[in-house]
């Protein structure tokens, strides 16, 4: 039997995977914060070079999202799974959807696919926002509950499409199944 000092800790396990996407983040290219050399919080213009080079901007709201659905997705397949652990998985799994978004792979299918012509990856701090984003959207699907969680959901991604003609809906439609009209009415200005 383990004792409880030999238990992985739901925190320790976050830290550690952390520390290998930062690392993966580095490996592909990914600078630490935008090359303009300034640090800033937020910055919402998601047609300036600026995008997805701060902590955060538009697309922070997405991954708010994505905490929301991993929440009801893993207490749906793993209801007695302790609220941390669960956590530990949605952060692991937002973690790997920033690597795998980072890739060169997916950075080239944003620039052919989607209205992020000029999308060069997210730098390593725009990725940790995005993941603190993820958590944030966990914490706020427990506390709301599903109904409420699910307003939230239709809010932001109705939000996002009036504001930057783009949200987590149509990102996703668009990276997989790209359709020109689309494209062409997220390109008005």
């Amino acid at each position: 039997m383990m004792s409880k000092l030999n238990k992985p800790r739901p925190w320790l396990v976050i830290a550690a995977i952390l520390a290998i996407a930062v690392y993966r983040l580095r490996f592909q290219g990914r600078t630490w914060w935008c090359a303009c050399g300034q640090f800033r919080l937020w910055d919402g213009d998601i047609w300036s070079p600026h995008n997805s080079q701060h902590l955060f901007d538009p697309y922070s709201f997405t991954h708010i999202l994505h905490g929301v659905l991993l929440f009801w997705l893993i207490a749906w397949i793993l209801p007695r799974l302790p609220l941390m652990w669960q956590f530990t998985l949605a952060i692991a799994a937002e973690i790997l959807w920033e690597v795998f978004e980072n890739s060169m792979f997916i950075i080239q299918r944003y620039r052919e696919a989607t209205i992020g012509m000029g999308y060069k990856g997210d730098s390593i701090i725009n990725s940790m926002g995005d993941i603190l984003c993820c958590a944030m959207g966990f914490f706020l699907a427990r506390y709301l509950g599903l109904w409420r969680s699910l307003a939230l959901f239709v809010l932001i991604e109705l939000g996002l499409l009036f504001w930057v003609r783009d949200n987590l809906t149509l990102n996703a439609l668009m990276l997989i199944c790209p359709i020109d009209a689309i494209k062409a009415w997220q390109m008005v200005q």
